[in-house]
């Protein structure tokens, strides 16, 4: 387990009317804000002595006095649950995220989900975020296949954090859909709560934060298409909204594509799937650490690459959208010879 830690900082005299939080998570890089948030709400943050208070603005000098207490076991009890790794080392553990597995605990999910595989899955982790657990950076629904990253410990946590946010990371998905959109296209809205159905989101509103959302058809069939997703931003099912909205919702998706009636191979697939068809295919953005290009793929599972076949056997995909050839031009009228 890893020891407490104690760090005295002298703020600077440019610090004068900057909060307290805010400060620190400058002046100490390896924990974040919130961390820090906490720390200063425990008691462990003091200012010339004193207790200080995350929204304090500081007058430039104080002597400030952190103590980082050694991290506690999590309360998520570690679990002996199947779990496939794509790729380990000591600062990162890329996880292929299987259909179903709820990423962390949370109501109506005490145990079964990946972080209680992963505690039991890596024997290395070190306090991130207070507790010894892994340091989820992102998140999957949990019908949702695919590649995840999780931080082994807080400056990882940190530097991930901050790729995401600044799009630094590339993440591309891969969907099947109803109905075949255009060949390519970019969705940009802005996104938030829906105003009456609060259980789901919406690139329909007047207020919110921006969304975007890049797609390409891979491979078009009779009433579906595998589409090929960025995101450029990472909004929760902001894929499923954007695409549904669209037109297109994914098969399976219960929540934003429910209204959605299917026959034939497609109504097949969906049963083969039994679940939203997206999958989160890759990741790529530079080590934290190292600074070495990662760019790793999760496999297609198996209800996925099930599904995909139904729509291929069924018809030769018809490919994306032809558009429509210029009406030919008249022949010129030919030349008699005679002078006028």
């Amino acid at each position: 387990m890893a020891s407490p830690d104690t760090r005295e900082h002298r703020a600077l005299p440019e610090a004068r009317g900057e909060r307290l939080d805010a400060y620190l998570a400058r002046a100490f890089p390896d924990l974040t804000r919130s961390r820090l948030q906490g720390l200063i709400a425990d008691g462990h943050v003091l200012s010339d002595g004193k207790p200080g208070k995350a929204a304090q603005r500081l007058r430039g000098g104080e002597l400030l006095s952190l103590h980082v207490p050694a991290p506690v076991a999590a309360i998520p009890q570690a679990e002996a649950l199947p779990v496939s790794v794509l790729h380990e080392d000591r600062d990162l553990v890329f996880v292929d995220k299987a259909a179903g597995m709820v990423v962390h605990p949370g109501a109506g999910h005490a145990s079964g989900t990946l972080v209680n595989a992963l505690l039991h899955r890596v024997k290395d982790l070190a306090g991130v975020g207070g507790e010894l657990r892994p340091g989820i950076v992102h998140r999957l629904d949990k019908d949702t296949t695919g590649c995840l990253v999780v931080a082994k410990h807080e400056q990882a946590l940190v530097a991930l954090q901050k790729a995401f946010k600044t799009r630094e990371v590339q993440k591309t998905y891969l969907a099947l859909v109803h109905g075949v959109p255009p060949a390519e296209g970019r969705i940009e809205t802005l996104y938030g709560r829906h105003p009456i159905h609060r259980q789901k989101f919406t690139g329909k509103v007047k207020e919110g934060k921006p969304a975007i959302t890049l797609f390409r058809v891979r491979e078009a069939f009779d009433g579906a298409a595998l589409v090929e997703v960025d995101l450029l931003t990472g909004r929760t099912h902001q894929i499923r909204v954007h695409l549904a909205e669209a037109g297109h919702p994914l098969l399976c998706d219960a929540l934003y594509g429910a209204g959605r009636k299917a026959k034939g191979a497609v109504a097949e697939a969906q049963e083969a799937l039994g679940r939203q068809a997206l999958h989160a295919w890759r990741l790529a953005f530079e080590h934290p650490r190292t600074h070495k290009a990662l760019d790793l793929e999760a496999p297609l599972p198996e209800d996925f690459t099930k599904a995909l076949a139904l729509l291929r056997e069924a018809n030769i995909p018809a490919g994306p959208p032809v558009k429509a050839k210029p009406a030919a031009k008249k022949p010129a009228a030919k030349a008699t010879g005679r002078k006028r």
